[in-house]
């Protein structure tokens, strides 16, 4: 039987914020990743409402909040979850992060741990990784080409072809496509000034984290993808790690049921 998704919108202070919703029970939060919306999480809410009242945003900037032109942080997120969950009268919760949502929530877990009853982090971005500076520039660099630039590179593709640089232009250029469709993602994640960044990253933050953590990390993503989730493994105090050793990225597309049945059992052992 399928379940029944409720899409609901409140005002807050930032502008209006979406959020689907299903089940009853014990609240669970999921924050979608930076290339997504909350719709990524249908899947795995079908199957957790069965046993949890679950509840999915559009993070402001995204999907179907308002996209406010405001300065964005992963501060400003943590807020804006707060004040969600302030107006639902949610006082302790569950939260589910992949990818920025992970840094999200584990921010927001450092920021107000009476309200978190666990954290579960698929892929979590947020912590430093090797060459990240030099990265960070390059992805700016992407970003920010001019249309212009764009179409020479194109009306050369003969040229690039030849000099066996066109695979490689090609990755970059659909890459840039899809990160052109999701500027608060890259906002927070490499469109801000460096030393901001840097100061919301949580290596030195992690082992103050009080609540237990599950993380899951797909077996073929990325290897900056694995590192990080590593890093968050060897920094939290009460944490449990598992890898989904045939996954990517798309952890909560791809292995919704594995995903479900994960947090479910570990808010099971929590209660």
């Amino acid at each position: 039987m399928d379940t029944l998704l409720r899409n609901s919108r409140r005002k807050l202070s930032q502008g209006l914020l979406f959020w689907s919703e299903a089940g009853q029970g014990i609240p669970v939060v999921l924050l979608h990743g930076a290339w997504n919306d909350s719709s990524q999480w249908s899947n795995v809410m079908e199957k957790l409402a069965q046993n949890f009242h679950c509840f999915a945003p559009d993070l402001l900037g995204f999907g179907e909040s308002d996209k406010p032109k405001i300065h964005h942080s992963i501060d400003l997120q943590v807020e804006s979850i707060a004040e969600l969950l302030q107006a639902l009268r949610l006082e302790r919760v569950y939260l589910v992060g992949h990818s920025v949502g992970g840094w999200i929530v584990a921010s927001y877990a450092l920021k107000y741990p009476e309200q978190v009853e666990g954290l579960v982090l698929l892929a979590p971005e947020g912590v430093t990784i090797e060459q990240q500076e030099k990265r960070w520039q390059e992805m700016r660099k992407l970003v920010e080409l001019s249309p212009l630039f764009v179409k020479i590179l194109k009306f050369l593709r003969p040229l690039t072809k030849m000099l066996g640089w066109q695979e490689k232009i090609e990755q970059d250029l659909e890459q840039r496509q899809i990160w052109l469709q999701y500027p608060t993602a890259c906002q927070l994640l490499f469109q801000r000034q460096t030393p901001e960044i840097k100061a919301e990253l949580l290596q030195d933050k992690l082992h103050l984290i009080e609540v237990p953590v599950l993380i899951l990390q797909g077996g073929q993503d990325t290897s900056d993808a694995v590192f990080q989730s590593q890093t968050y493994k060897q920094l939290i105090p009460q944490v449990d790690f598992k890898l989904v050793a045939h996954a990517g990225n798309d952890l909560p597309e791809a292995c919704a049921g594995i995903v479900a049945e994960e947090v479910r059992d570990f808010i099971k052992l929590l209660n």
